[in-house]
């Protein structure tokens, strides 16, 4: 009979034993579910939204590259666009990937073309002409 009671000690003592190892770990397993609702889900939604925003790129948006480059789309393919920067019109080509943000939407429903940089030139001086 001793033997009895000494293995039913043993196994109530490792009945106890592992719920308390299960105890130890819940803080763990509730630490899942709090890192994918505070981190991982809305990093997926801004990465959706910033595809999206790429993918929606139309000629004549104003945008800002991720290396801060200031331009206005005036070619849009699969995967890259061409801007126009400054008032010289320099054209870069760059990849849709590199498109930080767009400043100003284009009016799609617009079909005028984007509006041009005019340069003006310096009116030469005139001895006669007093300041």
């Amino acid at each position: 009979m001793t033997n009895f009671s000494f293995t039913h000690l043993l196994e109530a003592q490792q009945a106890a034993s592992t719920g308390e190892m299960l105890l130890s770990f819940l803080p763990f397993l509730l630490l899942i579910p709090i890192f994918y609702f505070l981190m991982y889900r809305p990093q997926k939604k801004q990465e959706r939204e910033t595809a999206q925003m790429r993918n929606n790129l139309i000629i004549g948006d104003e945008i800002v590259t991720i290396g801060g480059i200031m331009g206005r789309i005036v070619k849009v393919k699969e995967d890259y666009v061409v801007i126009e920067t400054g008032s010289d019109r320099t054209k870069l080509k760059i990849r849709k990937t590199a498109v930080g943000s767009v400043e100003k939407k284009s009016d799609p429903d617009d079909k005028k073309q984007p509006a041009s940089f005019k340069v003006s030139q310096p009116k030469p001086k005139d001895d006669n002409e007093e300041n």
